[in-house]
C-alpha cells in the first residue's frame, strides 16, 4: 500500500516560514543527473534549465519532517542511476517555499518532457515510481 502525507493549508504555512536550506545532500550518482535545489533561486535555475534543454526530468517535492518522504528519498536517488537519460531533481517545500507553494501532498512527483509538465505522482512507492520513470524515460 502506498502512502501519502496531506498538510493542511495551516500545516503547510507554517512549515514554510522557516529560513532557507543549503540544500540536501544528496548520494554522488554515477550520471550526475541528481540535483537536489537549495532554494527559490536555485530551483528556479534548475527549472529553466529543464525548460531549455528539453531533457526529461522529474522533480520531487518533499519534506524532511515528513516520514513517506524520508522513506522513497533513497531510492529515488537509486534509480537516477538506473535512468541516466533523466534528470532527477529534489525540492524540499521548506527550503524553495516561494516556488512549491503549489504543492499541497508530500511526497509530489512531476514529470517534464520538452520543457512541459506532462505527468504528475503523488505519494510513494518503488515500484510505481520505477514503471512512471520508465514511461517517461
Amino acid at each position: 500500500m502506498e502512502a501519502i502525507g496531506v498538510s493542511s493549508e495551516s500545516q503547510v504555512k507554517k512549515a514554510k516560514t522557516g529560513l532557507e536550506g543549503t540544500g540536501l545532500d544528496l548520494p554522488p550518482n554515477r550520471h550526475g543527473n541528481l540535483k537536489s535545489a537549495s532554494s527559490d533561486q536555485n530551483f528556479k535555475e534548475i527549472l529553466m534549465e529543464i525548460k531549455t534543454s528539453k531533457t526529461p526530468a522529474v522533480i520531487n517535492y518533499g519534506a524532511s519532517w515528513c516520514r513517506v518522504c524520508s522513506q522513497i528519498l533513497p531510492s529515488f536517488c537509486r534509480l537516477s542511476n538506473d535512468f541516466p537519460k533523466l534528470s532527477f531533481i529534489y525540492a524540499d517545500i521548506d527550503e524553495c517555499p516561494e516556488t512549491t507553494l503549489h504543492i499541497r501532498y508530500t511526497p509530489t512527483f512531476q514529470f517534464y518532457r520538452d520543457g512541459e509538465r506532462v505527468d504528475e505522482m503523488f505519494g510513494a512507492g518503488e515500484e510505481r515510481l520505477h514503471d512512471r520513470l520508465w514511461l517517461h524515460s
